[in-house]
């Protein structure tokens, strides 16, 4: 594992690189989801400022799970480059999304359909930093044949144990290819807005859910880790949301 690279004076955290490639492949997919539904919107600005909300989302949630522990010593926490949930970049990234459909006058189920497929394919990537750099997000020992172990990670293990950060990205990958296809479909069906958006719920969380159960995470609800319950709540949500918008009255046809 390398968790830093050094390039003269230079060292460089191989997450933090990885979550900027996943920036920026997300930055490509958004800038042609938005082409092709023919919205003129600010692709860098939307993944610049979404991105960065994600980031203090993610980095707050996962501060706030173990509240004792932050305020006990709340500022070296606070600038630590470990730690982020991935319940609090989906919720950092939502404000940010709804903030910014106002700004460029766009319905903000519109934006989220957008985003989604960008999100999808990001995350999967930015989890690649995580398996590069050993930082912990690892599942429980394993004896399959793509085990792996961490001896010179940040969160180092001698055991070799689910390497999840490969799982995820296989997911996050999957997910994004089939968002996109839906978005394909349903993007000329106005009443249907916001049914991509409620798709990524569904997948993002049943994928999330599935790989906490090999995961090191405490049980704090009903068996279920902080992620598994975020998950089922983003599940629910997003099969109320496509509910929703499948009930709505199509737009009628013109005629010529």
């Amino acid at each position: 594992m390398y968790p830093f690279i050094h390039i003269g004076p230079l060292t460089l955290g191989t997450y933090g690189l990885m979550v900027a490639t996943g920036l920026l492949c997300a930055f490509f997919v958004l800038r042609a989801d938005l082409a092709r539904r023919g919205v003129a919107a600010d692709a860098e600005a939307i993944i610049g400022i979404t991105g960065l909300a994600g980031l203090v989302g993610s980095r707050l949630y996962h501060l706030l799970e173990t509240p004792a522990e932050f305020f006990a010593d709340p500022w070296p926490r606070l600038f630590s480059t470990m730690g982020f949930a991935w319940i609090g970049a989906v919720i950092g990234g939502f404000v940010a999304l709804v903030v910014l459909a106002r700004r460029f006058r766009m319905s903000w189920l519109l934006m989220l359909d957008v985003a989604s497929p960008a999100a999808a394919l990001g995350y999967g990537i930015g989890r690649i930093g995580c398996l590069i750099s050993g930082d912990g997000d690892y599942g429980i020992p394993t004896s399959l044949p793509w085990g792996m172990s961490f001896p010179n990670g940040i969160v180092p293990t001698s055991e070799r144990v689910h390497p999840t950060p490969i799982y995820e990205f296989l997911t996050g990958a999957l997910i994004f290819w089939i968002l996109w296809r839906i978005g394909a479909r349903v993007m000329k069906a106005p009443s249907r807005t916001g049914e991509v958006f409620a798709w990524y719920l569904v997948l993002s969380g049943v994928a999330r859910f599935l790989v906490e159960l090999i995961r090191l995470n405490p049980r704090v609800f009903f068996g279920m880790s902080n992620a598994q319950t975020a998950s089922v709540v983003s599940v629910l949500a997003g099969a109320l949301l496509i509910a929703v918008s499948r009930r709505r009255p199509a737009a009628p046809t013109r005629r010529a």
